[in-house]
């Protein structure tokens, strides 16, 4: 049996999510002889907490989802995220802190210092892709470790994999896709007769959109995601701020209704293309026909097509759940899915 010690950097309803997704896979995990426990967590609002012969991760959960710190959990005293990453003697670093589109951190310094101690590092957060992709990949490499990050676009879809591995040597020409289910619920919902203000206030009772549901609806959400594409996939390095999105503010339901009546409808279209090693890139609200695959794409639903030199267009959706959330299990499968990658 191979044991992994495991830091969450973190612990927000997809660090929670992939916690439980862990214990509920462990028995699998232990018929391929790998063993987990984990070690240290970093929460934003209910302390930290590192033990290096593993935490109480069932009470762990209980104490921050009964809003009570994690703090008496631990062996010895931490009082930062940075901490909590040199102390856990992790060998797997789950980083999932808060998305800052502007400079990634302090995503950035947590990868960073878990891949100089040796560990393995996977997240969710699209801040250090953008920010810090060749560096961070460099690095991973210098310590024989892996930098890992499918859960960044389309929760656990394998985006990034399917290009790494499915498509090796082609030549990635274009990438066009719905990559935000909040604005894709709030037209889908406006179609259908609901206000702007309506359709948002539903995305925000099922947990969809957040209070402030800026990034979604002003598309920053979907322009970190974009970015993290082109710097990865394309090669070339690309901020949010370069992809300098449109959001749906603008779309008022009279433009919903004459999109309607013509047989078409708005979405959020998230674009990249290379021509001649440059790359354009564009999130803004487009109209589509009943030609587009993104025009059958209605409320939570997402995706992506790709189009290569070898095989034309290459899709991924992911369809909607009637009555299921979705969004964290799927981003922690996703998580979970690297861990199971880099350690089998």
């Amino acid at each position: 049996m191979k044991h992994y010690k495991l830091a969450l950097i973190g612990f927000g309803n997809v660090a929670r999510a992939l916690a439980r997704l862990l214990v509920r896979k462990q028995e699998w995990l232990e018929q391929q002889g790998i063993t987990f426990s984990f070690t240290g967590i970093s929460t934003g609002r209910h302390g930290f907490a590192v033990n290096p012969d593993g935490l109480d991760i069932q009470k762990a959960l209980q104490l921050v989802e009964s809003g009570q710190s994690i703090s008496a959990l631990s062996t010895s005293p931490v009082e930062d995220s940075l901490a909590v990453v040199k102390n856990s003697s992790a060998d797997v670093l789950f980083e999932n802190s808060p998305v800052n589109t502007q400079t990634g951190q302090p995503a950035l310094d947590h990868i960073r210092t878990g891949l100089n101690l040796g560990m393995h590092t996977i997240t969710a957060n699209k801040g250090p892709v953008v920010h810090g992709y060749r560096e961070l990949t460099a690095l991973a490499k210098s310590k024989g470790k892996m930098f890992r990050f499918e859960s960044t676009v389309l929760g656990g879809a394998p985006v990034f994999s399917v290009m790494r591995e499915a498509f090796p040597l082609a030549e990635l020409s274009s990438i066009k896709g719905i990559f935000n289910a909040t604005t894709n619920v709030i037209l889908s919902r406006m179609e259908n007769g609901e206000s702007y203000d309506e359709a948002l206030k539903y995305a925000q009772s099922i947990g969809l959109a957040e209070t402030d549901p800026t990034n979604d609806v002003d598309g920053w959400d979907a322009a970190i995601k974009v970015a993290a594409l082109v710097t990865v996939l394309m090669d070339t390095p690309m901020t949010p701020q370069q992809v300098n999105p449109t959001g749906i503010r603008g779309i008022t339901p009279e433009m919903i209704a004459n999109a309607k009546a013509e047989g078409r409808r708005y979405k959020l279209v998230c674009s990249a293309e290379k021509v001649d090693g440059k790359v354009t890139a564009s999130v803004a609200p487009q109209l589509v026909d009943s030609s587009s695959p993104l025009y059958g794409m209605m409320n939570s639903s997402t995706g992506i097509t790709f189009r290569t030199d070898v095989i034309l267009d290459y899709s991924i959706i992911l369809s909607e759940k009637p009555g299921m959330k979705g969004g964290p299990i799927e981003t922690a499968y996703g998580l979970f899915a690297d861990f199971v990658n880099i350690v089998k």
